[in-house]
């Protein structure tokens, strides 16, 4: 596909072109890390418990390199949309090396304070030995994580979408091939348990990583050097994180948001912890749309909104808002009525399969909203707008989400925590939608 298209063909085509193939390649992805999940929960209650408290820091990390990688995009897609290449080729380099440095230093904290980390989110000490077997082996290879969302961020912006999802579904690949002979053993490979699914997954970023950087390198061209002047990387780190440092901060509130909810959960016992984590891992899949979605409009947007064809912006937001209330209605329907069958494949605990099914019936409710939500977010940053980003992000968390899942489960226990969560959802949708209206007003 021309570069060009993004500013010249017709709206919902080009959507469609640009996120069947990112929906292919993180289908499979998150596939494979339910398959992960289900692995573990073999393994018993405790570990899946600690697998869902691991959750929160995991998140953390893969939030810096989103919001690092959406600030990529929209910094090399408005470069494009201008007509300055060589720019953009500039970018691209400072910003694979941008993330990698930030992220190892997030990394090494991980692992200095890990302990502390998990006793404060409630883990038990017989949970924490499991948490510790996991996380230091992935906080060690979490430098590998990062440049494929990075590479796969700049490709995005020049509106090429195959190869990123060829780097996620191989990198699902072989963590959902590697999970099984590494947690259970296989021939003279012995049964490493939780260590074993850690490595299966660093492993897969190490081929994503490799696979990327030939990509970048020799394919396409866009790494024809490996360092630049230092005051000229400074000046493009500083575009990236402009926009990149608030995206990261609105998406570290999520994880933030989630290790309190997980707290709330860890008091109603390790069986709800388990049902939270496991329902966490269904939603990326029932929201996998709308995370193709925020994607593949950022790129649209940003080319568009640099080439000042502002009605076109408008056009792509609205109809983005529209598919995924239907959609998310659709898939909701889907699964509560596969409730009591999913809830059976992941465990055999009665506590923890009920908490399952009640997470099933009733969070799934609120996704096509939580779609409007997220959308808005990754449009604000398109736009070179990311305080808005953050002061939605902060809204949804903590003016909305946490305080009423905790209402909600003071008065009605876990379900209330559910309930709390929907109609936070709710009035973080409506505000969303009118706001980035109001905004977009600004340039018509």
């Amino acid at each position: 596909m021309k570069q060009n298209a993004l500013l010249t063909a017709s709206i919902a085509p080009l959507l469609k072109r640009l996120t069947w193939p990112v929906m292919g390649g993180m289908l499979t992805l998150m596939s494979f890390n339910l398959v992960d999940t289900f692995f573990i929960s073999l393994l018993g209650t405790q570990q899946l418990a600690a697998i869902s408290f691991t959750f929160p820091v995991t998140f953390t990390l893969i939030s810096l390199a989103i919001g690092l990688s959406i600030g990529t995009s929209a910094v090399i897609a408005k470069a494009l949309g201008s007509g300055n290449e060589d720019d953009a080729k500039s970018d691209s380099l400072s910003a694979l090396w941008l993330s990698a440095i930030l992220v190892f230093v997030l990394a090494l904290l991980g692992l200095l304070f890990l302990d502390p980390l998990f006793l404060l989110l409630g883990a038990s000490d017989e949970i924490l030995l499991y948490i510790r077997e996991y996380m230091v082996i992935w906080l060690a290879g979490s430098v590998l994580l990062v440049s494929p969302m990075i590479g796969n961020a700049i490709l995005r912006a020049a509106g090429e979408t195959k190869i990123p999802s060829l780097v996620m579904a191989s990198g699902g690949l072989v963590n959902a091939v590697l999970d099984p002979i590494l947690i259970f053993g296989f021939g003279p490979i012995p049964s490493m348990a939780m260590q074993g699914a850690a490595l299966a997954t660093v492993i897969s970023w190490l081929t994503g990583f490799v696979f990327i950087i030939y990509w970048l390198s020799v394919k396409r061209g866009l790494l024809t050097r490996w360092f630049l002047p230092w005051r000229q990387w400074l000046s493009i780190c500083r575009k990236i994180l402009h926009i990149g440092l608030p995206a990261a901060g609105a998406n570290m509130l999520t994880p933030l948001a989630m290790a309190v909810l997980t707290a709330i959960m860890a008091s109603y016992g390790p069986e709800a912890v388990a049902a939270f984590g496991v329902g966490a891992r269904i939603e990326s899949i029932a929201c996998l749309v709308v995370l193709a979605l925020s994607m593949t409009l950022p790129p649209v947007i940003s080319q568009n909104f640099g080439a000042a064809q502002f009605s076109r912006v408008k056009q792509a937001y609205e109809l983005c808002c529209r598919f995924v209330l239907g959609w998310q209605a659709v898939i909701y329907l889907i699964l509560a009525l596969l409730a009591y069958p999913i809830s059976a494949l992941f465990t055999d605990h009665p506590q923890v399969a009920e908490y399952l099914r009640w997470f099933i019936w009733i969070m799934p409710v609120a996704y096509g909203l939580q779609g409007i939500i997220i959308l808005t977010n990754s449009s604000f940053n398109a736009l070179h707008l990311p305080a808005k980003a953050v002061v939605l992000s902060v809204f949804r968390l903590f003016i909305c989400y946490v305080p009423l899942a905790w209402v909600g489960g003071v008065l009605f226990g876990v379900v209330g925590v559910f309930i709390g969560c929907i109609i936070a959802n709710l009035i973080t949708a409506s505000v969303a939608y009118y706001w980035y209206h109001r905004v977009l007003q600004r340039f018509a």
